[in-house]
């Protein structure tokens, strides 16, 4: 059993879009279907193509949602149907113990991925963290540092909405 955490970008460009799930199912590809779990948030961007890499592949589907009111406070309405999809597809659906989304909720959120994965899939361009907290860079340091291995996706041509 082999269990994949994803970090990633949201603000992908459309562009982006296919390069990265193209990455995606590269690295997935190489794993064993029914032995691979895939981690994520299902945010929109990364965590979404994600996801939906992992099904296609015949993974099964963990999916970590934030708070409790994640899903009426912070999806868009252009990315709802694919959040509920991907939901109603996991394997099983974590509920972090908050009642509103925020920083600590999400910071809550990524210490589930990493405590579960035995890898990390990082959608990142590389820039440092914001210090906002809880962002892709602040995963792929906080993975770095527990020892955690990270695949860092970031193919050429990709690009993040202005």
């Amino acid at each position: 059993m082999t269990t994949i955490a994803v970090t990633g970008h949201m603000d992908l460009t459309e562009d982006s879009v296919p390069l990265v799930r193209a990455e995606l199912d590269k690295i997935l590809a190489g794993y064993e279907p029914a032995g691979l779990v895939g981690v994520s948030c299902i945010a929109r961007g990364s965590d979404s193509l994600f996801a939906e890499a992992v099904l296609a592949v015949g993974g099964r589907l963990v999916v970590v949602v934030p708070s409790r009111d994640y899903r009426e406070a912070k999806v868009k309405p252009d990315h709802a149907a694919t959040f509920d999809r991907l939901r109603d597809a996991a394997q099983e659906v974590v509920v972090m113990p908050y009642a509103t989304a925020s920083r600590e909720a999400y910071e809550a959120a990524n210490a589930v991925l990493l405590e579960r994965a035995d890898r990390l899939v990082a959608v990142w361009d590389g820039q440092p963290p914001t210090g906002k907290g809880g962002g892709t860079a602040d995963v792929v340091y906080e993975a770095r540092e527990a020892g955690l291995p990270v695949d860092v996706v970031w193919p050429d041509g990709a690009s993040r909405r202005a």
